[in-house]
């Protein structure tokens, strides 16, 4: 939708608009403060507000995406050097972006999802591999999620072309990194913390790809306006293969302390109903190459990316204790 529009090349040779769809959680905060850092971005963060930013620099919009209303009323008519969406999770949510955003969209960045991809033997799984075709109805609450996010890269697909609007969709892995709200990393920090035993498969075959919340944030600061990324979709993910036992051992080193493991048989851990954040008996590896090539980006080992998701987890439980 077109309002009253700031044009182009004027808005481009000022500061770059930047609007970010979420942005209050997780993956989203950490974006926000490192696009604070580059000091080069109007940055607008438009969500339902249940979390606050309150940084100084960026301008906070509530409202729901659900609602044209919302959209229309609430967000500026100007030149959007890029939409950043990280939490679409409908066709439903794209379209209405799309069609009721005030100003103009030069490149929409959609945060998506490795979980997209059937499950193969082909590995690592690459961009081209097949997607999900239906819903995951044995993963529960979760069994839309995934193939809700291929049909949001469709949308993308196929109606940013008619309205000259480039597109990048981005797959991140497991991510991990401050302000974590899935029980992931801080499962097993949870139990370290307070000395507790640590439960793992005694198979240690199914090897994983992790990728740092803050270089997923520096990946997308990459993709900004990039022509190289336009039109395109990238797994984001470091190329460091990691099992159960080996996380252990950079739990170890990054919290400085021996850990009490425990190692059962998948068919245990699943009696017992143990929450292990990742598969048993199965292996979730993606190729990132083309997209680390494409931007010669380095990712940070995973030592160093948890030692500094450790220190923070410390921060939050020490000033629980302390309140």
């Amino acid at each position: 939708m077109l309002g009253k529009v700031v044009p182009l090349e004027n808005e481009l040779s000022k500061m770059k608009n930047v609007l970010i769809l979420g942005g209050s959680y997780f993956a989203g905060r950490v974006f926000v403060e490192e696009l604070l850092k580059e000091r080069a971005f109007n940055i607008f963060v438009f969500n339902r507000g249940h979390v606050p930013l309150k940084m100084a620099g960026v301008r906070e919009i509530v409202g729901n995406r659900h609602y044209e209303a919302q959209i229309v009323d609430g967000v500026p008519a100007l030149d959007w050097h890029a939409v950043v969406d990280f939490c679409g999770e409908a066709d439903e949510d794209i379209v209405k972006i799309l069609e009721y955003l005030p100003g103009r969209i030069f490149h929409y960045i959609y945060i998506s999802t490795t979980s997209i991809y059937q499950n193969t033997r082909i590995l690592p799984v690459s961009e081209d591999a097949p997607k999900l075709s239906a819903p995951q109805p044995e993963l529960g609450d979760y069994a839309d999620y995934a193939f809700n996010k291929w049909l949001c890269e469709l949308r993308l697909q196929i109606d940013c072309p008619k309205r000259g609007i480039a597109y990048t969709c981005l797959r991140p892995a497991i991510i991990y990194g401050p302000y974590n709200y899935a029980p992931r990393e801080t499962y097993f920090f949870d139990l370290i913390y307070h000395s507790k035993p640590v439960i793992i498969p005694r198979n240690d075959l199914p090897l994983f790809n992790f990728v740092y919340v803050v270089d997923l944030s520096k990946v997308i600061q990459k993709c900004l306006g990039n022509h190289a990324v336009f039109d395109q979709a990238f797994n984001v993910c470091s190329e460091q293969l990691i099992s159960y036992q080996r996380l252990m051992e950079v739990f170890e080193e990054v919290c400085s302390k021996k850990i009490s493991i425990e190692m059962l048989s998948v068919r245990e851990i699943e009696k017992r109903q143990i929450p292990l954040p990742f598969p048993l008996d199965s292996h979730l590896i993606y190729s990132g190459t083309k997209l680390q090539r494409l931007l010669g980006f380095s990712y940070t080992p995973i030592e160093n990316g948890m030692k500094s998701t450790y220190e923070y987890y410390k921060l939050v439980q020490d000033a629980k204790r302390d309140s």
